[in-house]
């Protein structure tokens, strides 16, 4: 990238290529398109009108907004003036919400009516908060309208920018699956790594047309100067969407690129298949959030043309991306062998530590597993972020300050590299199972169930030192006590799994909001405990 805020290549093909799309928003079978010189405007404009309300370089905003024209143009224009969005995810539950809040002391909130009424009546951030500006229709005492900002900027003059590199640059929230969300503090320079790394690897060309199904990731189009297609869906419920809702953009607008949660893309791919449905223009197909199941990525590989690729990066919320791995390869050798996230990308550093349950304040060669065996993924590199906002006690289990002053991020997942440099994804660390003969791990595991035709997919709990299988059944499958006694026999047979003898049916297991594909086992592990009790 040229510059450093995300705004600044919006603003470079706004100057040469002033009507290309930037967004376009579907809804009721309507297309809504602003062009890359809308999209600027819009943002100039509301840079002025933010600082104008008080809004500034380093002022903490939350963005509580649904994906539309307002939440794109309002997060590059703080990028413009350097403020700090804080973005959560709505469906994380109030009680998160207001934990992650009061964490962020964010200095402005910028929402949807609802979110200030929920703001107001719980009391989300009520100590720090000194701007409140409302988007969309309703009032509210004391708040500043969107009409109002645009107005306060048409009379403002031109923002300040220049964002240094170390600058924080938004704070984003973890989904909370092992956990509270925590807010990992993204610089400037990350989102530039971020963006040359998605580029270099994945070989994204300006003019290519994105349809990204995580709102989020829409915000990487402008600035790999892409045209976003925004699709008509409930962004909390990616595994619930209507297939032509996806399937018809990709086909009317020639998408090149597409990215999805395994949940979407199982539920996408197989209405596609069932029809015969071709997508002759998609290069490439990303898929993240959890594992994706090798029978997913072969069902929707018919849908596209020889040599596409559904390529499953490894990555988190503080880290993204780290590896990376293709369809051809998954499907040709590692699918039937276990989870292989691929290899780390250029520029990135991945070691595998010692599992350890404490803080690592240093680091050392000897915190490293020896060759080839299973540890905790640390990695190391400019896209990584360095610590969570007002979270000293997370830092310090998660960051590992290096002599050099750079430092490693423990990712809390299991691994292990093999001979030809891959790493091999064994499961979060916080759901290992530790029982008397050693620790089960849950990825692996859970695979041996999943080959099972009647299954649809699993998850291993720990009850006390006692390790469970819960199994969720394909469609049609009856959950029977002869089908449960097949399992375990079945399980047996490999070496991981033979001493689980305890197996639950559950009707539908229960997953995180953000993209609906990891297991909440620490719910399940409960469930699974009453069951049993």
């Amino acid at each position: 990238m040229s510059a450093l805020d995300l705004s600044a290549p919006l603003a470079e093909t706004a100057e040469r290529e002033p009507e290309r799309e930037a967004i376009v928003f579907l809804k009721g079978g309507r297309e809504r398109a602003w062009s890359y010189r809308r999209l600027e405007d819009e943002v100039g404009l509301l840079a002025r009108g933010l600082e104008a309300s008080g809004i500034r370089r380093g002022t903490r905003t939350v963005l509580m907004l649904r994906p539309g024209p307002e939440f794109f143009a309002l997060t590059f224009a703080m990028f413009r003036i350097g403020a700090v969005p804080v973005l959560v995810d709505p469906g994380m539950g109030r009680r998160n919400l207001g934990e992650c809040l009061d964490t962020a002391a964010p200095e402005a909130f910028i929402g949807v009516p609802l979110a200030h009424a929920l703001r107001s009546l719980l009391g989300w951030a009520k100590r720090t908060l000194k701007t409140r500006i409302i988007i969309g229709p309703g009032f509210l005492p004391g708040l500043l309208t969107l009409d109002e900002m645009r107005a306060l900027g048409r009379a403002a003059p031109p923002p300040s920018g220049g964002s240094r590199p170390d600058e924080t640059a938004a704070i984003l929230f973890t989904s909370g699956s092992t956990g509270v969300p925590k807010g990992a503090v993204y610089t400037h320079g990350n989102f530039a790594a971020q963006v040359a790394l998605l580029q270099g690897h994945f070989g994204v060309e300006p003019g290519e047309v994105d349809l990204p199904t995580f709102p989020l990731f829409a915000l990487f189009a402008p600035a790999l100067k892409m045209t976003a297609i925004i699709p008509e869906m409930d962004f909390t419920r990616p595994g619930s969407v209507d297939p032509e809702n996806i399937l018809g953009p990709i086909l009317r607008r020639k998408v090149t690129h597409l990215f999805g949660s395994p949940a979407l893309l199982d539920r996408v791919g197989r209405y596609g298949a069932e029809r015969g449905v071709k997508l002759p223009s998609l290069r490439r197909v990303v898929s993240a959030g959890a594992p994706v199941p090798a029978r997913v990525i072969e069902t929707f590989a018919k849908l596209l043309r020889p040599g596409v690729q559904v390529h499953t990066p490894y990555g988190a919320t503080e880290a993204l991306p780290v590896c990376s791995i293709g369809s051809d390869e998954i499907l040709s050798e590692t699918g039937a062998l276990g989870t292989c996230v691929g290899r780390p990308l250029p520029g990135v550093e991945l070691r595998i530590l010692r599992i350890s349950d404490g803080p690592l304040p240093r680091w050392s060669e000897n915190l490293c597993a020896p060759s080839g065996e299973v540890g905790e993924l640390a990695v190391r590199g400019p896209n990584v972020t360095r610590s969570y906002f007002g979270r000293p006690d997370c830092d310090a289990l998660a960051k590992i300050a290096c002599a050099d002053g750079s430092f490693f991020h423990r990712m809390g997942d299991l691994g292990r590299f093999d001979e030809r440099g891959r790493v091999w994804f064994y499961g979060r660390k916080a759901h290992r199972v530790r029982t008397p003969q050693g620790a089960l791990f849950s990825v692996p595991c859970e695979a041996v169930f999943n080959a099972h035709p009647s299954v649809r997919r699993s998850a291993l709990v720990g009850v006390g030192q006692r390790p469970v299988i819960v199994v969720e059944l394909a469609q049609g499958a009856p959950a029977s006590e002869s089908l449960k006694r097949e399992l375990l026999v079945f399980a047996e047979a490999a070496p991981m799994t033979a001493s689980i003898k305890d197996l639950l049916f559950h009707p539908s297991l229960p997953v995180d909001i953000r993209h609906n594909a990891k297991i909440d086992r620490e719910a399940l592990a409960r469930w699974a405990a009453r069951k049993l009790a």
